[in-house]
C-alpha cells in the first residue's frame, strides 16, 4: 500500500531542487512496462491524463525509462474526447504483447462507444492473458465483453445504478479503484492517480510512488479501501448520526422502499422526530426525500440503459407504470417515455 511517510535526507534534497534530479530508488534490474491506452469516443480527458502523468514522472524521477505507453483506438486514426480535444492515436486495435497492460479509457455514452469490434478485441486479448483495465466508465466495456464476470469492480458513481442492473455477475463496489487478478477498474477522475501510484509502488517501491505523488502535489493518496463519493453527512451538509443512517438505509433500499415509521424505529426515533429532522436539515419530508432518491435512480436507468420503462419502474420501487409516470412528470416535467425518447437510439450489441 502506498503511504505518505518521512523521506530520507537524499530524497528531500532532490525534491526541493529547482531542476529535480533523478532519484536512484529503483533496482537496476527489471523490464520496461508498456501501457496501451485504448481511447473510446468521448472519453474523459481527466482520467486519461491522471493515468499517463504518473508514468512520465516516474521515469523522470528514476532517471530511466521504467514505463512506456502508446495510444490505440478503433480505426487507428484519431479520437475525440468529451471536451472536444482530438487525439491522434498510434495504432488500431491490433495484437499486443502478453506483457502489455491495457487501460481502456471511457467517458460519456460508453454504451455507444462499446462497439462489436472493441468487444471482440478485448475478448481476444484477454484469452491471451493480457492485463486489462477500464478507467472511468470503461468498466462497462469490460463487463460487456464478459471480462468481469465473478470479479470485483468499480465504475463512476453516476453509472453504478445502470451497471448493477445490467451486470449481475459482477460484484460492484464503490471503491476508487479495484484490482482483481489481471482485471483493473477505476471510478474515473483523479482515481487514476491513486491506481497508478499503487502500480508504481508494486513495481518499484513506495519511495518512488511517494516521490511521484509529491511532484503531482498529491498529498492524500487513496487505496482500494477508499470510496469514491463523499460521506453522507458531508454530502447532505448535516452531521446528525441518526438522520445520516436513515438516508443510508434509503439509498440501499430503492427497489423495496421502507415506510417512514419503520425507518424511524430502526434508528430509535419516533415518526414525528424523524419528520422534524428531515424538515430541519433538508426542508422536505422523509417521504419526499425518499421519492426523489428513487426518481433519480429511475432517470439514471432511463438515460443509461435499454431497460423497458416498466422494468425501470419496478427497479425503483413503483408498483405500477401509471404511478411511476405520474411521479416522474411531477418531478422532472416530462414522462419517462419522453425522457427515454430524447436519448435517441442506443447501439445494441
Amino acid at each position: 500500500m502506498v503511504a505518505i511517510g518521512r523521506r530520507d535526507a537524499v530524497l528531500q534534497v532532490a525534491l526541493m531542487n529547482a531542476q529535480p534530479q533523478s532519484i536512484d530508488l529503483v533496482p537496476a534490474k527489471g523490464k520496461t512496462r508498456r501501457f496501451v491506452f485504448v481511447l473510446l469516443k468521448d472519453f474523459t480527458m481527466l482520467s486519461f491524463a491522471c493515468a499517463v502523468e504518473p508514468l512520465r514522472i516516474a521515469n523522470r524521477m528514476a532517471g530511466r525509462t521504467l514505463y512506456t505507453w502508446t495510444l490505440a483506438g478503433e480505426g487507428g486514426d484519431s479520437i475525440t474526447c468529451s471536451n472536444g480535444a482530438v487525439f491522434k492515436v498510434d495504432m488500431d486495435l491490433g495484437e499486443l504483447s502478453r506483457d502489455d497492460t491495457v487501460l481502456v479509457c471511457g467517458g460519456i455514452d460508453v454504451q455507444a462507444a462499446t462497439t462489436r469490434t472493441l468487444l471482440n478485441w478485448l475478448r481476444r486479448e484477454a484469452r491471451r492473458g493480457v492485463v486489462i483495465g477500464g478507467l472511468c466508465t470503461a468498466a462497462h466495456s469490460l463487463a460487456k465483453a464478459g471480462l468481469l464476470d465473478g470479479r470485483r469492480a468499480t465504475i463512476h458513481w453516476e453509472n453504478q445504478d445502470s451497471f448493477g442492473e445490467e451486470f449481475e455477475d459482477v460484484t460492484l463496489t464503490k471503491s476508487v479503484f479495484v484490482i482483481d487478478g489481471n482485471r483493473i477498474t477505476t471510478a474515473g477522475g483523479t482515481a487514476s492517480i491513486d491506481l497508478m501510484l499503487k502500480l508504481v509502488a508494486d513495481d518499484h517501491g513506495e519511495e518512488l510512488a511517494n516521490a511521484v505523488a509529491d511532484q503531482l502535489i498529491y498529498s492524500s493518496i487513496r487505496t482500494d479501501q477508499d470510496t469514491q463519493r463523499l460521506s453522507i453527512p458531508t454530502r447532505i451538509g448535516v452531521r446528525h448520526p441518526k438522520l445520516s443512517r436513515v438516508i443510508q438505509i434509503m439509498e440501499q433500499s430503492i427497489e423495496e422502499p421502507i415506510s417512514p415509521a419503520t425507518l424511524a424505529e430502526d434508528v430509535g426515533l419516533s415518526t414525528r422526530q424523524l419528520e422534524r429532522l428531515f424538515r430541519r436539515y433538508l426542508d422536505r419530508s422523509p417521504k419526499r426525500y425518499y421519492m426523489e432518491l428513487r426518481l433519480q435512480k429511475a432517470r439514471n436507468l432511463l438515460m443509461q440503459t435499454d431497460m423497458s420503462v416498466i422494468n425501470v419502474a419496478l427497479a425503483c420501487g413503483f408498483a405500477s407504470p401509471s404511478h411511476f409516470s405520474k411521479c416522474y412528470r411531477a418531478h422532472y416535467g416530462t414522462t419517462p417515455y419522453r425522457e427515454r425518447g430524447t436519448q435517441g437510439a442506443r447501439l445494441s450489441i
